[in-house]
């Protein structure tokens, strides 16, 4: 059985402490990182990205990023073990969005939507970090926590989740008014009023 030659960091220019970090696929599937010198899995890509490390996934002979293709993976395996994220009907409902008008539109509204409800957990775990203080462990504090959270966190996702329709409302009517400039009179556009 043949070994596979580790390149060097040198080959592959990142020695640079301020790049990204490089990971190198190799047509064997297997996965190297440039800066630890070895072989990485996908668990450990899950793992950085879990860290928030920032990294590209690069194709050894060609150069490709491949970084999107790891990270579809990445989400395969999560969605095949365990508790799926995304229903049927959800994933069927993106899958129409593409080769549509809007399928642009949808990847930055969905990314927009998930920095939102990011920001509403950052906010939530900061409000309950002196619930974490051993003096303040009792029952009587997590009650009032608990109870005091509810309607607030109801109201946050009433509010985002309003904010979302309204931003892909406002979407669908640009989207028409530039349909409505580009094709007057056609049938389904409106066109100009007599």
């Amino acid at each position: 059985m043949a070994q596979s030659r580790r390149p060097s960091a040198s080959e592959d220019g990142s020695t640079d402490g301020n790049s990204q970090r490089v990971l190198k696929k190799y047509p064997n599937r297997r996965l190297y990182d440039t800066q630890t010198s070895s072989y990485i899995t996908l668990a450990d890509v899950k793992k950085m990205v879990l860290e928030g490390q920032d990294f590209v996934v690069r194709d050894a002979k060609t150069g490709d990023d491949l970084t999107r293709s790891i990270l579809l993976q990445i989400i395969l395996e999560e969605e095949t073990g365990g508790v799926p994220m995304f229903s049927s009907q959800m994933l069927a409902q993106i899958i129409r969005f593409y080769g549509h008008a809007m399928q642009g539109m949808m990847g930055s509204y969905l990314e927009k939507n998930l920095q939102t409800f990011t920001d509403i957990q950052k906010n939530l775990a900061e409000q309950s970090k002196g619930l974490y203080d051993a003096n303040m462990m009792n029952p009587e504090v997590w009650t009032q926590f608990l109870n005091g959270q509810a309607p607030g966190v109801q109201n946050l996702m009433g509010s985002y989740l309003e904010q979302s329709k309204n931003m892909f409302e406002k979407m669908q009517e640009q989207m028409t008014k530039q349909a409505e400039t580009f094709f007057p009179g056609m049938p389904g556009f409106g066109g100009p009023k007599r």
